[in-house]
């Protein structure tokens, strides 16, 4: 290894890295619509063709793996006598993997956010740091002046990319996929709180680990506010019958107390994950904002049109009327999505469950017909009520 990575070899190696760099910088403009293309592209990919848009994302990974070693192969280099990049060049290649991780992931959080939920809040927050990326003079501050803030966004990212990347690649549930992305995004936050041990002392070893823990509780609370980077509803629909062969909803009624005592109502909701994902995912039953029934619902990914599952709920309170909601939750508290309705003695103030099924994030959208290729086949189960 030493006679492979000579001084004369590193830096031969290191000026070619820097006149690649010098000619890519005139046309850096063009990269920020070029990551955004690619990160559109990368979900239709994904969505369309798993294993492609896992290659993808495996080499997006390698990419940050070097990112995340940088400052290590640096004193590595500088211990050994061997020259290191100027620190122009790191942050142009960092911001580089910065803008591609962000458009990569941002289509993924806009068709799974909840707007009209807290989640709305992450969601603005990627796409601020997306914009930030590509604005230079506050980059390059940002990387220069405030690195605390540098080490915390550049570890928001690497917690973007594990949420997409780990339910795709290695079938993990969104549940597991945010645990282990809320722990290795602590851990590369930390740095950025390094300040406070340069002087050695117990108290400032236990604030730091005192500091640690809270941010891992901090990060675990806000997970309701992460969208289920993998997993988003594609059409919903109320029913006051259900043809489970067919496994459509059938029949039209207003949302009356009568009505609704008498018959029960359907919950319909499809809902789109990567192929060979199992997941479970509950229908939260809230009255008026009280909670009351929770059902728990097994879904398989791969169905271009979205998983269908559905609960029946038949055991009303002796007086329904009122404001509800049903949550649509992942095991990991994400929301992928909620129904709202009312029930009403008056008929013209109910809501009518007419077995419309409606569709929903993307579908919603119907861009689907901008892209060549056959719809799915793969079927989908039953679900108890």
């Amino acid at each position: 290894m030493g006679t492979l990575l000579t001084p004369a070899r590193m830096e031969a190696l290191q000026g070619r890295v820097e006149r690649i760099v010098e000619r890519l910088k005139p046309w850096s403009w063009l990269w920020p619509p070029m990551a955004f293309a690619a990160g559109l592209g990368s979900f239709f990919l994904v969505d369309r063709q798993q294993w492609l848009g896992a290659v993808l994302a495996l080499g997006l990974l390698f990419a940050w793996l070097l990112l995340l070693s940088e400052s290590l192969i640096g004193r590595w280099l500088a211990h050994r006598g061997h020259p290191t990049l100027p620190k122009g060049i790191t942050a142009f290649i960092a911001q580089m993997i910065h803008q591609e991780t962000l458009f990569f992931t941002l289509p993924f959080i806009l068709v799974t956010t909840v707007w009209n939920s807290g989640q709305a809040l992450f969601a603005l927050l990627v796409i601020g740091m997306a914009v930030w990326s590509i604005i230079d003079p506050l980059y390059y501050k940002l990387a220069g002046r405030w690195r605390s803030l540098y080490f915390m966004f550049h570890a928001q990212c690497v917690f973007l990319v594990l949420l997409v990347i780990l339910p795709i690649m290695v079938h993990l549930t969104t549940g597991q996929s945010l645990l282990l992305a809320l722990v290795l995004t602590v851990l590369v936050a930390l740095p950025s709180f390094w300040h406070l041990l340069k002087k050695r002392s117990l108290a400032r070893w236990l604030g730091f680990f005192a500091l640690a823990v809270v941010l891992a509780y901090g990060a675990w609370l806000g997970r309701v506010w992460v969208p289920p980077a993998s997993l988003w509803m594609t059409s919903t629909a109320l029913s006051p019958a259900f043809d489970t062969q067919q496994r459509t909803p059938q029949g039209t009624m207003a949302l009356t107390p009568d009505a609704i005592r008498s018959n029960g109502l359907y919950v319909y909701t499809a809902i789109r994950a990567p192929r060979g994902l199992s997941e479970t995912i509950y229908h939260a039953w809230h009255h008026n904002g009280a909670e009351m029934d929770t059902v728990e619902l097994a879904i398989n990914g791969g169905r271009e049109q979205g998983y269908r599952a559905w609960s029946h709920k038949q055991n009303f309170p002796e007086d329904p009327s009122g404001e509800w909601r049903v949550d649509i939750m992942t095991d990991g508290g994400q929301r992928l999505g909620l129904i709202r309705f009312t029930v009403s003695e008056d008929a013209d103030k109910a809501t009518v469950a007419d077995s419309t099924i409606q569709p929903s994030g993307l579908s919603a959208l119907n861009l689907r017909r901008f892209i060549p290729g056959k719809n799915g086949t793969q079927s989908d189960s039953s679900e108890p009520e």
